[in-house]
C-alpha cells in the first residue's frame, strides 16, 4: 500500500504530468487508492517542488540556455515560462493572483504548478503571493481531477 501512495506522490511531482496524472493513476483498477487520501498525497507531492522552482528554476534555465547540450531544452523551458507569464499578465492586468490561480487550477495541457510557478518567477511576483496562488490552483485542479476520476462528469453527462 505504501508503494502505491509513494508512486502517486512521485507522479504528482513530475513536470507536465503533475497532479493531473497522479489522481487518475491512483484510481486505476490495479492501484485503487481511496480518492481523498490520494488527493491529499497528490497535492502535497505537487507542491513540494514549487518553492524550489520559484527560487532557482529561472536562474538555472538562464545559466543553461547557452550551453551546447542542454541549451535547446533550457531555452524551450524559458520560452514556455515567458509565454505563460505574458498570457497571464495580458489577461489579468491587476488581477494577477487570480489569473495565476486559474492558470494552475484549470487542468489543461501546458498549465500547472511547474509552468505557473516559473511564469510567476519570470513576472517577478512576490514569493508569498505566488506560492499561495499556485497552492490554491493545485487544490482546485485536484478537485476537478478527483471529480473526473470519480466519474462525476460522466454521470452528469448521462443525466443531462
Amino acid at each position: 500500500m505504501f508503494k502505491r501512495y509513494l508512486m502517486v506522490f512521485l507522479v504528482s511531482m513530475v513536470p507536465l504530468i503533475e497532479l493531473r496524472g497522479a489522481i487518475p493513476y491512483s484510481q486505476l483498477p490495479g492501484v485503487g487508492l481511496p480518492l481523498l487520501q490520494a488527493y491529499i498525497v497528490a497535492v502535497i507531492g505537487n507542491m513540494v517542488p514549487v518553492p524550489f522552482i520559484y527560487l532557482f528554476a529561472r536562474r538555472v534555465l538562464e545559466w543553461g540556455a547557452d550551453k551546447p547540450v542542454i541549451g535547446k531544452f533550457f531555452r524551450f523551458c524559458l520560452e514556455k515560462g515567458e509565454k505563460g507569464g505574458q498570457k497571464l499578465q495580458a489577461k489579468a492586468g491587476r488581477g494577477l493572483f487570480v489569473a495565476l490561480l486559474l492558470f494552475v487550477g484549470i487542468p489543461l495541457p501546458g498549465t500547472g504548478a511547474w509552468t505557473g510557478t516559473l511564469a510567476a518567477s519570470i513576472l517577478d511576483m512576490d514569493f508569498k503571493s505566488s506560492i499561495t496562488a499556485v497552492m490554491l490552483g493545485v487544490i482546485l485542479a485536484g478537485i476537478i481531477m478527483g471529480a473526473a476520476s470519480a466519474g462525476l462528469f460522466g454521470a452528469l453527462g448521462a443525466i443531462f
